[in-house]
């Protein structure tokens, strides 16, 4: 089921240079409801700490996903980022311009909530046996992952999901992690304060500065301060949750 396969070294995070090999390749995914699509996934050099869902941006699974997918594995999870875009137009890779601003929209459109879960529910599967099974998602994906947190249970980390406030009546059944910017144009802090209130147990950071997409080094608004801190906080929750 394999199409491609290959060895690389990774930074182990935006900041060390410490390096790992790893062992990166794209392959099928299978869904309940039969449906193939594909994933690009990363395992580390050794015995994983456990298992990450990485969920796409409305850009697909670019090379920043891809790199993404990479570094949590530096950091010794296997992980996988199902081309969730597949169920509408396989092999979807946007550009961070207003041309694919607007195409990811309407494939998003197109596609729904519902069918996402059953692809990440198959990326999850994928994984079995590499441990406990978290997901990390950014933006049209921050909310997919409010998502598997109240309908898959599974741990959660949410990067800038704005349609979230839609789900506040899908409470959680996993921990979850939530990140936003604070002069973030697109998600207004009215909204991260009604998430607040609703659910003040779920930990929500707020960073100074940064804009929508902060943790993407491919977009104007990367905020590598944000980007960082973001990261360290990722990290100290998939170990206690995940890892």
């Amino acid at each position: 089921m394999v199409r491609e396969a290959d060895i690389r070294a990774t930074a182990l995070n935006a900041t060390s240079k410490t390096e790992t090999f790893i062992l990166s390749e794209t392959i099928k995914l299978t869904a309940e409801d039969g449906f193939a699509s594909s994933a690009y996934r990363a395992d580390p050099d050794g015995a994983p700490k456990g298992g990450i869902v990485v969920i796409q941006e409305i850009f697909g699974v670019n090379s920043h996903i891809r790199a993404d997918v990479d570094r949590f594995a530096g950091h010794g999870y296997a992980a996988i980022a199902p081309a969730l875009f597949d169920r509408v137009r396989t092999g979807v890779e946007l550009g961070y311009d207003e041309a694919g601003l607007e195409e990811g929209r309407g494939i998003v459109g197109e596609l729904g909530f519902d069918n996402p879960l059953l692809d990440i529910k198959a990326a999850a599967a994928a994984l079995e046996g590499v441990g406990r099974i978290g997901v990390v998602g950014y933006c049209w994906g921050g909310t997919v992952a409010w998502l598997t947190a109240t309908r898959l249970a599974l741990p959660s980390v949410s990067y800038y999901g704005g349609r979230t406030v839609g789900f506040l009546d899908e409470a959680p059944k996993a921990p979850l992690l939530m990140h936003f910017g604070e002069t973030d144009h697109a998600i207004p802090l009215s909204d991260v304060e009604t998430i607040k209130a609703r659910y003040p147990d779920i930990p929500v950071h707020i960073h100074a500065g940064a804009g929508h997409g902060f943790n993407c080094d491919q977009r104007d608004s990367y905020n590598q301060e944000a980007a960082a801190a973001a990261l360290t906080l990722t990290l100290e929750f998939l170990a206690a949750n995940v890892g």
